[in-house]
C-alpha cells in the first residue's frame, strides 16, 4: 500500500508544476522577442553594452529627487531603501559600510543596476539619459566625479570607482573536470 502511495505522490509532485505552466489555464505569457532581448542585454565593466544617451548631475539631482529619494533619502543617506554614499574607508573594519562609493568596483554596474532595477516600485522607468543623469548624482555625491561632469557611454567606464581593484579573482574553477577532482 505504502508504494502505492509513493508513486502517486511522485506522479502528482512532478505533474502539478507542469500542469500549472500549462496554456490550459491561459495565466500569463511568454516574452516576446523584444521583452527577451532587453532582458538579455547585459552591461561590461568597460562599457560595452550601454546606450545613447547622456545625463549630467544636476538633472540626476531633480530626478533623483522625483524618483529615488521616497527610498533612498534626499542625499542617498538612506530611508527604507539602503543608503548609497559615504562608507570609503571602512571596508576593512568591523562594520563595513558598503556603498557605491566604498564598494562597488565599476560605475557601469551603477548604471546597469539603476536601469534594470529602480525604481523599486516602477523598474525599467527610467530612460537611458535619466540613468545616466542619476548616476552621475550618485557618483557626484560619493565624491567620485565633480558637478560639471557629463555621463555617457564613453565617459561612465573611465570613472575610477574607489574599490575597483578591492576584490581578488578566484582561480578555482568552477566548471569542468578540474572542479570535480581534488588537487
Amino acid at each position: 500500500m505504502w508504494r502505492c502511495n509513493a508513486i502517486a505522490l511522485i506522479i502528482l509532485t512532478v505533474s502539478h508544476p507542469l500542469a500549472a505552466q500549462s496554456p490550459t489555464f491561459g495565466v500569463g505569457r511568454g516574452p516576446t522577442p523584444e521583452e527577451f532581448r532587453e532582458l538579455a542585454t547585459a552591461i561590461a565593466p568597460d562599457g560595452g553594452g550601454l546606450p545613447e544617451g547622456s545625463g549630467n548631475v544636476a538633472a540626476g539631482r531633480e530626478i533623483f529627487a522625483a524618483q529615488c529619494a521616497r527610498c533612498h533619502g534626499p542625499k542617498a543617506e538612506g530611508d527604507i531603501g539602503p543608503v548609497l554614499v559615504g562608507g570609503q574607508g571602512t571596508l576593512r573594519t568591523a562594520r563595513p559600510l558598503k556603498t557605491v562609493g566604498s564598494f562597488w568596483p565599476y560605475a557601469t554596474t551603477l548604471w546597469d543596476y539603476i536601469n534594470r532595477a529602480m525604481p523599486f516600485d516602477k523598474p525599467g522607468l527610467l530612460k537611458p539619459s535619466e540613468v545616466y543623469a542619476v548616476a552621475a548624482y550618485i557618483l557626484n555625491l560619493n565624491g567620485i566625479i565633480g558637478e560639471g561632469d557629463v555621463m555617457d557611454a564613453k565617459t561612465l567606464p573611465k570613472v575610477r570607482m574607489p574599490n575597483r581593484d578591492g576584490f581578488v579573482p578566484d582561480p578555482r574553477p568552477d566548471v569542468g573536470e578540474k572542479a570535480r577532482k581534488p588537487n
